[in-house]
């Protein structure tokens, strides 16, 4: 009989002991319980958002990249026209001015053989009237002189 007693005893403390733990720390549990589901669901819904952030992230990236490589593409093609267009300027510039420097060249060797031509038609005349003058024996007047060299001169 003590033991049926002691088992009875043993079952009232379990009971009481049930009693006190259900009413006063098995809330605190259940409270700390439900926090912590809360702080797992709160990451999990983190760790979602973040990764469609990331792809949202990586996806703008990808096209800002793009974007990036044709604007580059369309510079170096910029540059490389505006480079052609230089050169081409370049080389007009340099046919111009190898026309004009040949011109000028003409230009003066021109004026040069009108200077030589000129001075062999005065030496001419001079020579010519030397010439005369050896032959007639005589010196002729200095003004007889000059109207005789302007009239060579104009005739040759």
């Amino acid at each position: 009989m003590n033991m049926n007693m002691t088992l009875v005893g043993q079952m009232i403390t379990f009971l009481v002991f049930v009693f006190i733990t259900m009413k006063y720390i098995w809330p605190h549990f259940i409270t700390i319980l439900e926090e912590r589901r809360e702080k797992i669901a709160a990451g999990l819904a983190a760790t979602e958002q973040a990764k469609k952030d990331l792809e949202i992230a990586q996806h703008r990236a990808k096209q800002i990249i793009d974007a990036a490589k044709v604007e580059a593409a369309e510079a170096i093609e910029a540059a490389g026209n505006r480079a052609t267009r230089m050169v081409e300027e370049a080389q007009t510039k340099a046919r111009d001015e190898g026309k004009r420097l040949v011109e000028l060249a003409q230009a003066d060797i021109q004026q040069q053989i009108q200077a030589a031509k000129e001075g062999l038609r005065q030496q001419m005349a001079a020579l010519v009237i030397a010439g005369s003058e050896k032959i007639l024996g005589n010196q002729i007047d200095q003004a007889a002189n000059n109207d005789l060299l302007d009239k060579l001169i104009g005739e040759i």
